[in-house]
């Protein structure tokens, strides 16, 4: 997709941290959530919605590969 001319971020728990620097992906968020909840605990919209800004904050980055810690909230 990147190369196709669409940004792309990946939001994943940090856990994964290892194998997503290996894989090279354009831009990834990592966020210190449980596995299979990488925005946020459930019916944390206020987390929730931190998590997606800063994702989409990351779409105007023109740096390749990048990897951001989302801070713990």
């Amino acid at each position: 997709m990147e190369e196709a001319g669409i940004p792309t971020v990946v939001v994943a728990v940090a856990a994964f941290e290892q194998p997503l620097r290996k894989m090279a992906l354009a831009r990834v968020l990592l966020t210190p959530f449980l596995m299979g909840r990488p925005v946020g605990p459930v019916g944390d919209a206020k987390t929730q919605k931190q998590v997606l800004r800063a994702a989409l904050g990351m779409l105007e980055s023109t740096q390749r590969p990048t990897v951001t810690v989302f801070p713990q909230a």
